[in-house]
This record gives structure tokens, C-alpha cells and sequence, in this order.
């Protein structure tokens, strides 16, 4: 769809419920088309579990924890 910026003002909340919905809405000044309302590629999708099986941690992981948390204490930024 085409609209002249000035019109799109009037209809601006119908025009982005109509790119939520997928459609691509060229947006026009003096007839030449100046900008795009399209939906966000983000719009919907959880990062949540987004890349579960792409990666496996160590088995080791949890090892050196006493030992970070000493350098820690001896830098004085955790009290103790």
C-alpha cells in the first residue's frame, strides 16, 4: 500500500496495526516514496530457549569456583 505522509498522519494507529498484521505500508512525499512501516522481525519471538542445542557446556564447568571467589575476597570486592 502507498499513502501520502500527510494522509498517514490521520490514520497512523490503523496503519500500524495493519504492518503488525504483515502488510508494508510505503509512506509517500509529493508522490515519491520516502519510508516504509513494516512489522519488527523481533515482534513475537522469545529468546527463551532460542538456541537449546546449538552448544554443551563442560562437564567441568562448576570447577575453580573456590578458587575465583578467593581472588575475589583478596580483592576486597566481596566482603569477608
Amino acid at each position: 500500500m502507498r499513502i501520502a505522509i500527510a494522509e498517514a498522519k490521520a490514520q497512523f494507529a490503523d496503519l500500524i496495526r495493519r504492518a503488525e498484521a504483515g502488510e508494508e505500508i510505503e509512506l509517500t512525499r509529493y508522490g515519491r516514496p520516502v519510508a516504509r512501516l513494516t512489522a519488527s522481525p523481533a515482534r513475537g519471538n522469545s529468546l527463551i530457549g532460542c538456541a537449546k542445542g546449538q552448544f554443551r557446556l563442560p562437564d567441568d564447568m562448576d570447577e575453580g569456583d573456590d578458587q575465583v571467589a578467593d581472588l575475589f575476597r583478596a580483592s576486597r570486592i566481596l566482603p569477608g
